[in-house]
């Protein structure tokens, strides 16, 4: 294959062949291949703040933590995503380096050009995981973190954390929402 900038209607070997050899991370949607943007420093230390508590947490539990170089595959949807941050207690995702495919917890942080399909398409994609539990959108601008967890029936309920402390059910995490934006250029 002749090596192009963003090659189109590709297969996922083609795709996975391509990320390989790439400089850049692209996310692929059923054949189509997206270059990923770059994070601002608030977006970082938040990821940084949440993955160095949730990894603390998780030691022992069999749990494996991951950040945004590490793909999810969504096979019924034809997409792989790098999640900014994810958790897998399943023992079937040790058997691949290059993508996992049953997380239990998917963390996402909000960007401006982003919020919109992480909140939409990305989300509906997402909550086809069985595995899944819950999803997590941090907004990197002020204080917010929305908890879409699942229950029976594939059916979604949404918790909103703004000031004191939240809970992250799928691993039975709780930590005050301040720790997560610590070190961040937001003024409270």
């Amino acid at each position: 294959m002749i090596a192009q900038s963003k090659p189109n209607n590709l297969s996922p070997e083609e795709y996975l062949l391509f990320e390989e050899s790439s400089q850049e991370k692209h996310e692929y949607i059923n054949g189509q291949v997206y270059a990923m943007a770059g994070a601002n420093s608030n977006h970082v230390t938040i990821c940084i703040n949440l993955v160095t508590m949730l990894r603390d947490h998780v030691r022992g539990l069999g749990c494996q933590i991951f950040m945004s170089d590490m793909k999810v595959r969504i096979e019924e949807k034809n997409c792989y995503y790098y999640p900014d941050i994810f958790v897998t207690c399943n023992n079937q995702d040790r058997d691949n380096n290059t993508y996992k495919q049953f997380p239990k917890l998917i963390i996402e942080v909000l960007s401006d050009s982003t919020e919109a399909f992480d909140r939409g398409n990305k989300f509906y994609d997402y909550s086809t995981l069985e595995s899944l539990e819950e999803y997590i959108l941090i907004n990197s601008n002020k204080q917010q973190l929305d908890c879409f967890r699942k229950v029976k029936d594939h059916r979604w309920e949404i918790y909103f954390y703004r000031d004191n402390d939240f809970r992250i059910d799928s691993i039975n995490f709780t930590s005050n929402i301040m720790k997560i934006y610590e070190d961040t250029e937001l003024l409270f």
